[in-house]
Formats: structure tokens, sequence, C-alpha cells
């Protein structure tokens, strides 16, 4: 980049953040509580005040966004788990990483790398006590092997190592094993038998409940049942922020990232929420899920911390591959008339719930953004917030938002944004720009191009008639992959060099671009 445009971008960037503090000086405003509660294949449609035609209600979840601001084109990282958690902590787009496709398990290397700044480092360098609470999927290194465990050691390389104070919760997805509940480094009752999935009566996943074998399958402890997660999580979070209370009113806040297990498989709502809502055992769950957000709620409101905490609402990826059948039986549609649900390069993949309530802080509350935002944009927008500034080589692919919560006449537009379709077919990736998403070809299927504004659920493939718009948005997306950044500064390297998935373009086209 020309050094009079670097010049021009860094001023730019300095008056945005001058405006954004200005705006808090003038407010008044202290740092924030920050809470982040992540759910699991929750949809679009899945959450009430978004979808009117929904078959279950959300009452907890719909007043985040009758008292905050609805972001109606908020977007995960990807289309799946393990890659949406990094870029969500990261600011940086997971298919950067090593990892270019698929989940990883209960155990492995962690893919934040080690001095990697994340939302708990950012936070807690600036005066945070930090927690994580809930499911990780990210890797964890357990000592020994499945057959050799000594649970009298410590993990390593998991969230204590990523920035967190405090770490309760589990691995992964429930289906990886090594199932305990974990605390801190330890697990009070170490996963010392072994499981396989159960029939479910309720619903066409399975289950995680003993009694269990002590020979062969999943890891797990014998006082693990699947459907206790949300309580002990909910428990275990609101502990936490109880004993930081008092911290909270002289100015040392929190930070509480709390990722649930619901509503991913296995779905296994508790007896006292069975027969709730219009949808089976699917829409109990999401009942479920919404009284634990409406615990955390009554807590700030108790405890005086309500007006001065800021909340984040949003999902991994779209619904699991079942929404289908949710439609045919229940007329629920998960996906809110989007196309396709998770591991889909589609809107349905990754256009998910995205909803930000601060009473303090947000300017004309109960208003929504319909311009595209990222979940990789939270790391940027915290440090605006705070009064942070990012170091050049954190935050790759993070841009702030903050002006549009604290200015509701904000003219916030982010530079293009990029999604990912991952699992079931080759890699796809696609890049949104304002109203434009451009779908880009791999080995099985071709370029695609929609008008989102006029076509929310991708239905017409207007390649044809916009060739300029194809042709911008390719090298707009072959310069933010190969360059390692969307943001402005020094060029990044991917962790890895040119790989097969960006079969548009050449290695002669991607090694020209970084240098």
């Amino acid at each position: 980049m020309p050094s009079h445009l670097v010049f021009l971008t860094f001023v730019t960037l300095l008056l945005s953040f001058q405006v954004v503090h200005a705006e808090n000086a003038k407010s008044g405003l202290t740092k924030p509580n920050i809470i982040v509660i992540y759910t699991d294949d929750q949809g679009y449609g899945d959450v009430s005040a978004l979808n009117p035609h929904a078959k279950v209600q959300t009452p907890n979840m719909d007043r985040l966004a009758k008292e905050g601001i609805v972001f109606t084109n908020g977007h995960s990282a990807d289309s799946i788990c393990t890659p949406s958690r990094y870029g969500l902590l990261t600011g940086r787009y997971p298919w950067r990483t090593t990892r270019k496709e698929g989940v990883m398990g209960a155990e492995g290397e962690c893919l934040i790398r080690d001095g990697q700044v994340t939302l708990a480092t950012l936070l807690k360098d600036n005066g945070y006590h930090t927690a994580m609470v809930g499911k990780w999927h990210l890797g964890m290194d357990f000592p020994g092997t499945k057959t050799d465990r000594d649970w009298s050691q410590p993990i390593k390389d998991m969230p204590l190592d990523k920035g967190f104070d405090y770490f309760f919760g589990v691995p992964a997805s429930l289906n990886y094993g090594v199932l305990a509940w974990f605390e801190g480094r330890y697990a009070k009752v170490p996963p010392t038998l072994y499981t396989s999935k159960k029939k479910n009566p309720r619903s066409s996943d399975y289950r995680i409940m003993p009694p269990y074998d002590p020979k062969n399958g999943m890891e797990v402890s014998e006082d693990f049942i699947d459907n206790q997660c949300l309580t002990r999580f909910t428990d275990r979070a609101i502990e936490w922020m109880s004993g930081k209370v008092a911290d909270a009113k002289v100015g040392k806040p929190f930070f509480l990232y709390l990722p649930y297990t619901s509503p991913h498989f296995p779905i296994c709502p508790l007896p006292e929420f069975q027969g709730k809502g219009e949808c089976g055992a699917y829409g109990e769950f999401l009942v479920e899920t919404d009284h634990h957000v409406g615990r955390v709620l009554d807590f700030l409101k108790r405890n005086g911390l309500d007006d001065q905490t800021l909340i984040v609402f949003t999902s991994d990826n779209g619904p699991e591959k079942v929404w289908d059948a949710r439609i045919k039986e229940y007329h629920h549609d998960s996906r809110g008339g989007l196309r396709d649900g998770k591991r889909s390069v589609y809107e349905g993949g990754h256009r998910v719930p995205f909803l930000v309530r601060w009473p303090a802080g947000i300017k004309d509350p109960g208003r929504q953004w319909d311009k595209p935002v990222g979940q990789v944009d939270l790391l940027a927008t915290f440090a605006d917030i705070v009064g942070a500034e990012l170091a050049p080589d954190a935050g790759a692919d993070s841009e702030s938002f903050a002006s549009v919560l604290l200015d509701a006449t904000a003219d916030y537009d982010r530079k293009p944004l990029i999604t990912h379709g991952n699992g079931g077919e080759p890699c796809r990736y696609a890049i949104t720009s304002g109203n434009w998403k451009l779908v880009l070809p791999n080995r099985k299927y071709g370029v695609e191009l929609y008008d989102l504004d006029a076509d929310r659920s991708e239905t017409t493939n207007v390649t044809d008639q916009h060739p300029e718009t194809v042709q911008q948005l390719t090298a707009r997306i072959n310069k933010i992959i190969a360059q390692g950044r969307t943001t402005a500064g020094p060029l990044q390297a991917n962790d890895t060099p040119y790989w097969d998935d960006l079969h548009w373009m050449t290695k002669q086209d991607y090694d020209q671009l970084t240098n």
C-alpha cells in the first residue's frame, strides 16, 4: 500500500477511535462488564423476536433484542463449531490456521497459539476479571493417552492458557468424549469410565447418560449426565460473577464467556421443560436455554449490574440438518427463511442470531442494524469500548462496530466479510460487500452471485447480469486471503501457504499478492 494511503488509513482509524471515546466520556460511561453468551447450532429463526412464525417463544432472548440492537446481518466466522469459536475469540478468520476444514476432537493441540491475542487476554490486560464457563472445543492437552491417563496431572494448552482466569466446562461437543465436569485444570471426578451413544427416546439423535461401561467407548466420569450441562454452566457462571460484584462496582469489571451446549445434539431438555412450545424436544431445549439466559439477566438486575453490563448473544453456526424435518412436522423454520443450515456457505449456515444489549451504552435501544457484521469483529469492538489499541498482528479480520452501539445515526460500513462453507463437500468461500454476496467456485460448483437485499434466500444467481461485480469481488477476496488480513496494516502470513480449496485462484496469483 502506498505510504500516503497508509497515513490516511491511520488518521481515519485514529479519528474513529477518538469519536468512540468522546461518546463514552460524554455519557459518563465506565468500562462495562461484558458477557458473551454463545449457543450451539441455533439458527436465525430460533429466536421468536426474529421469526414471526416461530413455534417456540424465547422471551429472554427477545428481551435482549427489545432492549438492545438486533444485528439482522450478523455472521459466525464459519458454518461449524471449532472454527467459529476460534474466529470469535481471536478476531481472525479460522481458515487462516492450519485447520482448513472440520472440527477438532476433545483432545489436541489448541488451535489458538500461545501468545495470540484473544478477547480474554485483551480484557484481562485492561483490568478485567475473566472467566469461561461452558464448551471449549478448541483443543486441550490431557495427561497421558486414552488407555493410560494420569488425571492427577494438570490439563495444559486450554482456556487458562488463553487469557481466562477461571474455567469450568467440557472440552468439546459431547459426542467426542473426555466428559467430566472440569474446573481449572482438573476434573473432580475423573473420566475413567467409558460410554457409547444411547438411544434418545424423545429425539432422533442420542443421549450420553448412565449406566456407563468400564470397558470401551468415549471417556466419561461416573457423575456426568448430558442434560445437566445448561444448569451446571449457569450455576457456575452466576457463582463466579457473584464473587466479582463488589469489584465491578468499584471499577474492576468482569468478562464472562458462556458457551452453552444447546441446542446441539444431544437434544435433552430437563423434565420441567417438556411440553413447552410447539416444536417437540428441540423447542423444549430452546425454552430451557432461554430460561438460563433469563437467570443471567435476573442476576445482573438483582445485583445492580444490569445497566453497566454489555451482553452479546449469538450462535456458532446455523441449525443442524434436521431443520428440514422440523419444517415438515412442526412448521418451524430454524433457518428463519434463509437458505440451508449448518456446514453451508449459504446464509443459513452462518447468518445467526446476533443481539447486543447494554442499557448504559446503547443509544435508542430497540433498533436493528441491517448491514453486515461478524463475530470476528468483537475483538476490535471491545478494544474500542475499553480504550485499548490492538497490536498490528492482533485481530487481523476484526473491525469495530462500537459506533453503531453508541450512535443511533452511525454511518458504519464494514469492509467485505468472508464466510465459509465447511463440511459434506469441498469447502466453499464467499465474500459479502453491502448487498452483494459472491460465492466462489470449487471443484464441484461454479461461481454464484446474489443480491441479498432483493433475494435474502439466495434463490437467483445473477452472475451473468453483473460480470463487473463478480470481477471486483473476486479481486477483493483474493487480496484479503493472500495478504493475511482484512484490516489496515502490514501483511500477515497465513499459517499455511496456498491451499487447494482456493480453487478459483492460482498459486501464482496468491504468491503475487503476498509480495
